[in-house]
This record gives structure tokens, sequence and C-alpha cells, in this order.
């Protein structure tokens, strides 16, 4: 077997193209094998990694490779020992690794792919001390727009900006657009529709001072027709100080429900009279996920 270090990253894709076609099985097909194991893997993901666009590192991502390995009748190790070391990715040496923040997504591949292109280095030295969402839900029970401020302070001289992640569960739908409010301004946006995400990159007004705060405004403004709406959520890689999280309504929705989640603890809900609007409250929350979900 070869040494994994010295593995090209491209074989990995080779080594698949060429077991799927020798099987001769669609990806579709190979989803529902993979499935009907217990192992979930997204029509998205295996395209990625048959092209060579992303590779499985996680380790979710490689229990699907080992039962890819009897799907598609390889030899034991095939696709495996072809995977190489875990590589780093992005343009710029950064002090957190897109696989971390990718994995709060269910599908992390496309998400840590997208988030390769942009600039994360600072994230971990920005302190989330105040985030505010404000979600607009407009009649027919679509999504009109989301507006979010932030205050962050600087843990070393230099950040320079702050990094949005937004993920549409409907992947039929036109991505929103993303427009700076206060403070900032766009800098590389990567926009992939058939993943339903969009990574933008809002760069601050000038670098800040360690120490220094900044208060930033942007929001995401969806076109018709506007997606689905029955639940927001907040993922949370970083701890916040405090997090508000409102809920507009123009038709107040039957039912409507406050829910958390810490870490790999239990998720937390609590019910919520439902009306023109809703919010909620955190404090020192984080890392997790924390949202709203309804039904009109």
């Amino acid at each position: 077997m070869p040494d994994r270090s010295e593995v090209p990253e491209e074989e990995f894709a080779a080594v698949l193209r060429a077991a799927i076609r020798a099987r001769g099985l669609g990806l579709e097909r190979i989803r529902d094998r993979l499935r009907a194991q217990g192992v979930t893997v997204s029509l998205a993901t295996l395209s990625y990694w048959q092209s060579g666009r992303s590779r499985p590192e996680r380790r979710d991502s490689l229990v699907a490779v080992a039962l890819l390995e009897s799907v598609l009748e390889v030899p034991t190790g095939t696709l495996s020992s072809s995977l190489g070391p875990p590589r780093r990715r992005g343009r710029w040496l950064s002090t957190v690794p897109s696989s971390e923040i990718a994995a709060f997504w269910a599908e992390p591949d496309p998400v840590e792919d997208a988030v390769s292109e942009v600039d994360i280095r600072w994230d971990e030295r920005l302190t989330r001390i105040s985030q505010h969402d404000h979600v607009y839900v407009g009649a027919q029970a679509g999504e009109l727009a989301y507006h979010s401020r932030q205050v962050l302070r600087a843990e070393a001289d230099g950040p320079d900006r702050w990094v949005v992640i937004m993920h549409l569960d409907e992947h039929d739908r036109s991505l929103p657009a993303i427009r700076p409010l206060r403070h900032c301004h766009l800098g590389r946006v990567v926009s992939r529709p058939a993943d339903g995400l969009l990574v933008a990159e809002l760069l601050f007004d000038r670098p800040l001072r360690k120490g220094e705060t900044v208060i930033t405004e942007h929001e995401l403004v969806n076109s018709p027709p506007y997606p689905p709406s029955d639940n927001y959520e907040r993922k949370f890689r970083l701890p916040v100080r405090e997090y508000v999280l409102e809920i507009s309504f123009e038709n107040p929705p039957v039912w409507c429900e406050q829910y958390s989640q810490l870490d790999d603890d239990a998720e937390q809900t609590r019910a919520v009279e439902p009306g023109s609007a809703v919010h909620g409250v955190a404090l020192n929350f984080g890392p997790g996920r924390y949202g709203f979900r309804w039904s009109f």
C-alpha cells in the first residue's frame, strides 16, 4: 500500500469514478443503497467526491467510504487508501479549519467546499458579544428577508471581516441577495444554488486593533417565489454572550415553538404563543443551535 502522505489529492476522485463506471450504478442508486445501510450521503456530495471538488474527511464521511466499497464491489481499502492525508483547504493560512465550521451542517462537504473559497482566518479572533437576527415571513408563508446585527470584539490586531454562511433547505429556490447596511461592504461571495448555499465576506471599514469592537448590519433579501418558511435557526460554533432572535409574521402561525441545543446535549423546546411576532433571548450561549419552528 502506498504511503498516504504521497498519494495525490485527485487520486480518490479518479478511483471512485473508475469504480462507479465499472459497477454501472448511477449516483441515485448508490445514494439509495447507502441509505438502506443507514448512511445518508446527498447526490451533491457524491458528485463532488467523484469530480474532485471535495473529498470525504469527517468521520461520518469515512464511514460512508467504507460502505461505498461494498456497494461498488471493490476490494476493501480500495477507496480509503486513495484518500491521502487530510488536506489544508482555502487560499490563505487559516487558524480555523473549514471542516470545523462545516461540521455544524447535516451535509458538511458542500459547506466545507464553499467556505474554503473565503478567508476565515479571523473567525476565532472575534468574540461574539451580541447578535440580533430579525426574520420576516410573508403572507404566503414565504421568507421575505432576514436582517442581522452583530457586535464583535477583536482579540488580536488585524480582524477585518465577518463571514456569513446561509443555507436554504429548498435547493430549487434562488439564493437571496446579500446587502451590507452598516460598517461593512462585500468581499468574496460564493453562490452554490444547487446546494442552497451562500457564503459571503463582510469586510469592515478597516482592520480592528486588539480590544476594539465593531457593529455591523446586513440583510439577506429573497425574491419571488419566496422560499417556504417553517423554521429558522442560527448555528454557533463559538459562544455568544447575547443572542436575540425575532420572527415577524404577516399572517400569524397556528403553532410555534422555540428550540435550542448545546453541543451533543438533548434538544430543549418550549411552546410559544403564536402571534404577529415572537422572539427569544439566549445569554452566554453556544456552541450549539438556537431557533424557532412553526406551522400555519
